[in-house]
């Protein structure tokens, strides 16, 4: 399917001229991004599925519980929606510049591949649970889906969503029988560290997080060329739509995993590792529907007039890349044994307390340095490597 070009957009998009509800989102899931990993620093104590401590105390497993149902599995999907969508408006703007498919493709790809050297680099120093390799392989492998009709997107996202299911059933599957050793990030030696970590991220990546991804990678094709998030005003009827299913499944979904990991309930292993599935595969809806929530927010902010608070979240999103790396960076000095050291001495609730703080410490540096149009280190970086031959007009991209 042709891709509708917008307005010819020569030289880089300023910042101004972004759409805001794709960098909202963004700036906003960073905070769900935050308390997602937080706990995976942690060690000493035996993990339910999601990696939370089984034997934590009565707040720990609030928070636990409360993050099951609402984070986890919520926000990887979400921002592999806003990826895909990204990467249609960065062929948009190629294109509308004069640029032919082909190079458009060339340059998508050539980032899809700098996006995976950056998700290496980032779990080889500092997180075994890396999610660009996945956005990046993803985008390397699907990127001719920007140009095929709606109904065989569609139908790659349903296939999708049933290799998820088989993929999420088999590592659940393992998880029950792994022996219940420290995660990569727990280990006092920084050497073995960084082993574990490029070991489990060299098998995770092409199975576990890349089979969580395509789905919502190509549901966001799908909206980027309807400019669902461009103009949410004249798509409120879907967004809502999308926001009240997506929740309710979610909810729904993620319930008997909830209940698993906080220790209420405790069936047999097929019940356990079929509810670690539907968590997962629900968590799609999940993530959709977060962003249409925030989309129907952003559709009733006056164009051009966001106040201070939105402005440092658009900003946020903005420096999505940069500030994805920076939270990494802090939960290595804050919780490894061999820098901080809090990561046997704290539980659950902590570890998102320590999140939340880590998040609106990225929000305020981004809001500090994004005004005047500057980019993120991370973002000038990719931009640079990506855009290193001539042919091309240097046209930004929201994506991530």
């Amino acid at each position: 399917m042709p891709i509708a070009p917008p307005a010819p957009v020569h030289g880089a998009t300023p910042i101004a001229r972004r759409a805001l509800a794709p960098d909202l989102a963004r700036g906003l899931m960073l905070l769900l991004i935050a308390l997602a990993h937080a706990h995976m620093y942690l060690s000493g104590h035996e993990a339910g599925f999601r990696g939370y401590a089984r034997d934590g105390g009565v707040l720990d497993r609030l928070v636990a519980g409360v993050q099951i149902l609402l984070v986890d599995g919520r926000a990887l999907p979400m921002f592999a929606a806003l990826f895909g969508y990204g990467l249609v408006q960065l062929a948009n703007r190629q294109l509308a510049t004069g640029g032919s498919w082909p190079q458009v493709r060339k340059v998508l790809r050539r980032r899809s591949l700098w996006l995976l050297a950056f998700g290496f680099c980032h779990a080889l120093l500092l997180f075994f649970g890396d999610i660009l390799g996945a956005y990046g392989l993803v985008g390397l492998v699907l990127v001719g889906f920007i140009r095929r009709e709606d109904r065989a997107v569609l139908r790659a996202a349903v296939v999708g969503l049933v290799l998820h299911v088989v993929v999420l059933a088999g590592f659940g599957l393992l998880t029950l029988s792994a022996p219940k050793g420290d995660t990569p990030a727990a280990m006092a030696d920084p050497v073995e560290a960084t082993v574990m970590r490029l070991i489990g991220w060299s098998g995770m990546t092409p199975t576990y997080f890349a089979a969580g991804v395509v789905p919502a990678f190509l549901f966001g094709i799908w909206a980027a060329r309807r400019h669902v998030l461009e103009d949410p005003v004249s798509h409120r009827d879907l967004l809502f739509r999308v926001a009240v299913m997506g929740t309710g499944l979610a909810v729904a979904g993620g319930t008997p995993l909830t209940l698993i990991d906080t220790r209420i309930w405790m069936p047999s292993d097929i019940v356990a590792v079929s509810a670690y599935a539907l968590h997962s595969v629900t968590g799609i809806a999940g993530g959709l529907s977060y962003a249409a929530i925030i989309g129907l927010v952003a559709g009733r902010i006056p164009r051009g007039c966001p106040g201070p608070i939105v402005r440092a979240l658009t900003a946020c999103g903005q420096w999505s890349l940069t500030c994805y790396l920076l939270q990494s960076v802090i939960f290595v000095a804050v919780f490894a044994p061999y820098t901080g050291g809090l990561g046997t001495r704290v539980g659950d609730a902590a570890a998102s307390g320590i999140a939340v703080l880590t998040w609106l410490a990225t929000v305020i540096l981004a809001a500090l340095s994004a005004p005047g149009g500057r980019r993120g280190p991370a973002e000038a970086a990719l931009r640079r490597l990506t855009y290193r031959r001539r042919g091309l007009t240097h046209t930004s991209s929201p994506a991530t």
